[in-house]
């Protein structure tokens, strides 16, 4: 085994380094012949280290979605899960539907879908921290970029992260009037209406405003017997909106205010009993994607409130700026599902799909929640050779969940509260956390910079549950919890400019995730449970490249990482359990790639791939298999549990990749289009353990956009016709292991049409 590990490292370095030659030998190449058009690649400008610079520059491995391919992964409504599998090594993927996404990168993630979950992977919002998963659902639109930091952060801004950061910076207000309106209309009747306006109000003061308005009609029917209903699963209805104000009184000076909302009503995820065939990970052969068979799916609901502020405040001194980010955020939610996906029971005279134990209604409410977040940078502004900056984090957060479960049979003689609330187990927790960093940036010669930071970081955790109403009768009782930790990070990278084309960087940094707590067990079996803290050591070396004659990039890097205590969440399984535990150590190592390059004028052509391997260490650890009835691959300890040492982590494909191409053709007064793409991710394991069932076969999904666009007086018009999953795969996507064999699928076909108008 450890040889086969040694050979699978050496081909990730061989991968890079053969593709970093034979595209330095195509740069040569393109300066000699020189005969193409005066077109080429995007300069892509990214803010991973908090100054805006050429992506090429930064020693990270860093990824970027500039606003026109976010339009198109946005076209047919989707909310950020859209952004899974378009660049190297990441993945989203949620089972509350359009809320709480749950992110992975290079297969560090977290399954867990309690709303105290600790997530490896951070998402920051225009400047702001979003801790909690619902957070991070915010959609995007009117989005200036996206980048995508693999690999530890956190010594030069936000909270730190083991895994890595998504960053989405919006459009920012500017004293030049421009606005943009778009409309599209697609299948199951869905709508997207988005519109933003910006310019200055005054000498010194700008604004803009932007809008987005997304509904969907319920498009699945319900076929249970007794439940008969067409159109009752599957639509939305989401609102959201920012307004911004930027004050500019002089050169040095400037304050830029942010206010956020968003107002989401959709169903819960819809889950579908026994649509896996036992013994196999296929879907059973009279599967529906526009059917189910439920006994709660009237009340399968969700609704999502969302709104917080921020200002951004920076000072020029001269040598030095001064920034300030005060963030503001606080959410309400409820959702309920019918989790076993179908209707009746064992006991009873009638159930299906196929067997159903027992039923299963559950939600979750969250009544409050407020968070908190203070950054205060200086940064040096090019003294010299020696360049610095260190600043200070804190944060807090305060939540309330409600643990939910409900009557869906009912209770004889009269059945007058089926679908009543039967079981409530309250939780509340507090976060308290704040860090000091600090980074150097030293230029040793012209083609070297070595980069280098440190990070101090103090972590609190409060909780306390209280088991209000059992659905099986048990006393009530209450309990708490209390975690803290402290912790230095840190990481090293160096820079060399090997040629004017390309850039060779290194770099060694450690991550950490503070201690965390799990209590959604009150309402079942009690018993919070706690894991420690984790870290995380990652060793990286890449290179960035672009042709001569700029008509290409490529940009490839090849890691290797180690977990120590691992954070890892037991979720379902025998008695539907949600137990945190440590394991020893994980390891994970791959190699990615990112490149784009213009075969003609009219042509370019962009791809990405990424492997990563991930395997858990641990010759002690196991969880609870499944309660349902699955072909479980571990070995299966005195206990009864599976030993999952050895096993990849879950969620986490080894391959990912994207293949996109866009042709264009002057035509008439504007340019016609044809663009399309293909995201593709091998098989994954829902779960700790290994089972035949519960795993992910692999998925391809392909995009098309057909459009023409035109200019007008101080406008630009566009029209277009677009599909998502043109193919219409099918395929399991997460399941359900507690009950029976229940699963929910991707996203099903889509095809819309979508008028958009700049001004200017």
């Amino acid at each position: 085994m450890q040889k086969f590990k040694q050979s699978s490292i050496a081909l990730c370095i061989q991968t890079v380094i053969a593709t970093s030659g034979l595209f330095a030998v195509q740069s040569a190449y393109a300066e000699e012949a020189n005969e193409q058009e005066v077109v080429g690649i995007e300069v892509i400008e990214v803010t991973a280290r908090k100054r805006t610079e050429n992506v090429k520059d930064v020693p990270i491995s860093v990824s970027a979605l500039t606003p026109k391919k976010l339009e198109v992964l946005g076209s047919s409504g989707m909310d950020v899960r859209a952004l899974s599998g378009k660049v190297p090594s990441l993945l989203i993927e949620s089972s509350f539907g359009r809320t709480f996404p749950r992110f992975y990168i290079r297969g560090l993630g977290n399954t867990d879908f309690d709303l105290l979950a600790s997530q490896p992977v951070s998402l920051i919002y225009d400047d702001v921290v979003l801790e909690n998963a619902l957070t991070k659902g915010m959609p995007m639109f009117d989005i200036e970029r996206v980048e995508v930091l693999r690999g530890p952060q956190g010594t030069l801004f936000g909270r730190n992260t083991p895994a890595g950061i998504v960053k989405v910076q919006s459009k920012k207000p500017t004293e030049d009037f421009d606005a943009t309106v778009s409309a599209s209309y697609g299948s199951f009747n869905s709508t997207d209406l988005r519109a933003a306006v910006g310019g200055g109000l005054t000498d010194t003061l700008s604004a803009r405003v932007s809008l987005l308005r997304q509904d969907r009609s319920d498009w699945i029917d319900n076929k249970a017997p007794g439940f008969e209903q067409k159109d009752e699963l599957g639509g939305y209805s989401e609102t959201a909106g920012r307004v911004q104000l930027l004050w500019e009184p002089s050169d040095e000076f400037s304050a830029l205010f942010n206010y956020h909302f968003r107002d989401a009503e959709a169903d819960a995820r819809v889950f579908r009993a026994n649509i896996i065939k036992p013994g196999t990970n296929d879907l059973v052969d009279n599967f529906e994607r526009d059917v189910v068979y439920q006994d709660a799916a009237s009340r399968n609901k969700q609704t999502v409130d969302m709104q917080g502020a921020s200002l951004k405040l920076e000072y020029d001194m001269g040598s030095h700026t001064l920034t300030s980010v005060t963030g503001y955020e606080s959410a309400e939610m409820f959702s309920v599902g019918d989790i076993d996906g179908g209707y009746g029971a064992s006991f009873l005279p009638a159930m299906g799909p196929g067997f159903i134990p027992f039923p299963s209604e559950t939600g979750a409410k969250m009544p409050d929640h407020k968070q908190l977040t203070q950054e205060i940078r200086i940064a040096s502004n090019d003294l010299g050779a020696l360049d610095y900056q260190f600043g200070l984090f804190l944060f807090e957060e305060d939540l309330t969940i409600n643990n939910l479960s409900f009557n869906t049979l009912g209770t004889p003689p009269d059945f007058s509260d089926i679908g009543a609330k039967n079981g409530e187990a309250i939780q509340n927790m507090e976060t308290s956390a704040w860090a000091i960093f600090g980074s150097l940036d030293y230029e040793v010669s012209d083609t070297v910079n070595i980069n280098g930071g440190l990070r101090y970081s103090n972590d609190d955790r409060s909780w306390d549950g209280t088991l209000v109403q059992s659905p099986f009768g048990a006393p009530s009782f209450s309990e708490s919890a209390d975690v803290d930790d402290s912790q230095v990070s840190g990481d090293i990278s160096v820079n060399y400019r090997w040629t004017d084309q390309t850039n060779l960087y290194a770099r060694v940094a450690k991550g950490y995730r503070a201690p965390s707590i799990q209590g959604r067990n009150l309402l079942f079996s009690g018993n919070a449970t706690t894991a420690d803290s984790e870290t995380v050591t990652s060793i990286e070396s890449g290179f960035k490249a672009t042709t001569a004659d700029n008509m290409g990039r490529l940009d490839g890097s090849v890691f290797y990482y180690r977990v120590s205590d691992q954070q890892l969440t037991a979720v379902g399984g025998t008695g539907n359990v949600a137990s945190l535990l440590n394991a020893d150590r994980a390891v994970g190592y791959g190699f990615e790639l990112d490149g784009e390059y213009f075969i003609t004028a009219d042509l370019v052509v962009g791809a990405n791939l990424s492997y990563n391997h991930t395997e858990l260490q641990d010759s002690n650890i196991s969880v609870a298999p499944c309660g349902a009835s699955c072909t479980v691959k571990d070995p299966i300890n005195v206990d009864g549990q599976a030993v999952i040492d050895g096993n990849s982590l879950p969620q986490s494909p080894e391959w990912i990749g994207n293949l996109n191409a866009r042709w264009s053709k002057e035509m008439g007064d504007g340019e016609l289009y044809v663009y399309t793409d293909w995201a593709y991710r091998s098989k994954v394991n829902f779960f700790l353990y290994e089972s035949t069932e519960f795993t992910g076969d692999a998925l391809l999904e392909g995009g098309i956009r057909v459009g023409y666009e035109w200019s007008g007086d101080d406008a630009e018009y566009e029209v277009a016709a677009y599909g998502r999953n043109i193919t219409d795969e099918e395929q399991l996507t997460g399941a359900i292991d507690f009950n029976n064999l229940t699963g929910y699928v991707n996203e099903p076909r889509f095809f819309g049409v979508e008028f958009k108008a700049n001004f200017y």
